[in-house]
């Protein structure tokens, strides 16, 4: 496949109030998005309503954020960070031990495996950055409707958080979505997943052992390797159903 160019990455540094909360590695696309998401991620906003003013300066590379009700600097300061495995590095400030405290995940639906493998299909084609480089990850969201919107950045954690923006400022409800990632689902990728409340989480590789034991614990339903007619189903809340009868599903529990 030809390749007309190479991914972007830039230092973005995150104000929020006139606090410095970090530097980010970042694709300039739907930067936006991307604050919101990671506010919501991480706690700082509970809906996008939080979120009084949002000034983008790409040339000077940050982000400020003012938010109404402000935050507490000082429990910020007393919390660890946890920087993300992977591209495009990132930090977090939960811990396992934090996530295991979200609420669980209670929703209806479920879905054919061979339904989420259509929907990935359709999540590669709809991936522009990702075809013109060869080196971006993705995520996206579809919705009861079917319809499959997609975010994209030089870090998988950094898309997933763009893709929660996109959906927290449309006021999407997240029992009637699932989330489907380009990237490894670790503990941090299943936490932003939990904080929104995807039912359903479904990844082109693997998830991590930590990450499994969360989504057992906080009822997620996981797919991985979702490939061709082949995926990894590692948890069995009954949301996904295997009906791939040619190739069966590899189930891991």
């Amino acid at each position: 496949m030809n390749r007309k160019g190479c991914p972007d990455e830039y230092p973005i540094t995150l104000v929020l109030n006139g606090f410095e909360i970090a530097v980010f590695q970042l694709t300039k696309h739907d930067l936006e998005d991307w604050a919101y998401g990671y506010l919501f991620s991480e706690g700082f906003i509970q809906e996008a309503g939080d979120v009084d003013e949002i000034v983008i300066n790409e040339d000077m590379g940050n982000i400020n954020v003012v938010l109404g009700n402000g935050f507490n600097e000082e429990e910020l300061f007393t919390k660890k960070k946890h920087y993300t495995a992977g591209c495009g590095r990132g930090v977090t400030f939960f811990s396992i031990t934090d996530v295991k405290n979200f609420e669980k995940i209670y929703s209806g639906q479920s879905h054919k495996l061979s339904y989420l493998l259509k929907k990935r299909s359709e999540f590669a084609q709809n991936s522009p950055f990702y075809l013109e480089t060869g080196g971006m990850h993705g995520a996206c969201i579809i919705d009861e409707t079917g319809m499959v919107t997609v975010r994209e950045d030089i870090g998988r954690h950094n898309a997933v958080d763009k893709i929660i923006g996109h959906a927290l400022r449309k006021g999407l409800q997240p029992e009637r979505l699932v989330l489907l990632t380009t990237g490894r689902v670790s503990y941090e990728m299943l936490s932003k997943a939990a904080k929104f409340g995807f039912p359903v989480i479904g990844s082109h590789t693997a998830a991590t052992k930590q990450a499994i034991q969360l989504a057992k614990y906080l009822n997620i339903e996981v797919v991985g390797y979702l490939r061709g007619k082949m995926a990894a189903l590692y948890t069995s809340n009954g949301r996904v159903e295997n009906d791939l009868k040619e190739e069966p599903a590899v189930i891991m529990h």
